[in-house]
């Protein structure tokens, strides 16, 4: 005789459904010593809302010819979430973010938001989960869901991707030591900043404007590339280094 799932939340609610045979007109069916709430029966099954309890207890099904032998039922408290990973990324999503706690080991789904992704449990303590694209930039509350419930209580706040629209001074020495001013919008989380694939010192005026210095460089155009929490964007050939002039 199977039940299906064989665990649930303390907190009882747990649809549960027990097979089997010669089932026909149960009149109770028991978690340890508490009644559950009978939601359909046929011959061969009985469905159930398990009622509230902890740790493993015995269900048995009791109809006119007597009462059957128990089946196991574990008990699953509600997880706690301790720490995210990662409170922050792009609207696009696809980035990966562990969730450390305890009662993890049972988790089904982690929404973000009204949207939801299938975690990798870890361990008890640690899931990791890719994160759905999100429906806007902007804040949205973190739900983890397992057999012993679900808990909230922390925020993931999805950041759009960048753009780049100017950049003053467009060329200068290949030495370096430019000073020059990046416009554009979705600055703010700027982690770094690279002119021809190598690192340029930046500081973050506002949400549309970056400092940076130019660092050495060979002559010609050179790619300008601003990466921030929401992703990267790439001003082509936005810099050209000029090469000093020889006699």
């Amino acid at each position: 005789m199977p039940i299906s799932p064989n665990q649930g939340s303390t907190g009882g609610g747990t649809t549960v459904t027990i097979t089997g045979v010669n089932l026909a007109g149960a009149t109770a069916v028991h978690f340890g010593t508490k009644l559950a709430t009978i939601t359909a029966n046929t011959p061969t099954s009985v469905t159930v809302t398990s009622p509230s309890g902890a740790g493993t207890v015995g269900v048995t099904v009791t109809t006119a010819g007597g009462t059957s032998n128990p089946l196991s039922f574990f008990y699953v408290g509600a997880p706690f979430k301790a720490a995210l990973g990662t409170s922050s990324g792009p609207t696009a999503g696809g980035n990966t973010v562990a969730i450390s706690g305890t009662g993890l080991a049972t988790a089904t789904s982690v929404a973000f938001g009204a949207n939801s992704a299938t975690p990798t449990v870890v361990s008890d303590s640690l899931i990791d989960v890719v994160v759905p694209a999100g429906t806007a930039a902007g804040s949205v509350g973190v739900t983890v869901t397992t057999a012993g419930g679900s808990n909230n209580g922390f925020s993931y706040t999805y950041v759009d991707a960048p753009t780049v629209t100017t950049i003053t001074p467009s060329s200068g020495p290949t030495s370096g030591g430019t000073a020059v001013t990046v416009t554009g919008t979705g600055l703010t989380t700027t982690q770094s900043v690279t002119v021809g694939g190598t690192i340029a010192p930046f500081t973050v005026i506002n949400d549309t404007e970056l400092s940076i210095v130019t660092p050495p460089g060979t002559a010609g155009a050179a790619d300008v590339v601003v990466t921030t929490t929401g992703g990267s964007a790439t001003a082509v050939g936005g810099f050209t280094y000029t090469a000093a002039p020889g006699i």
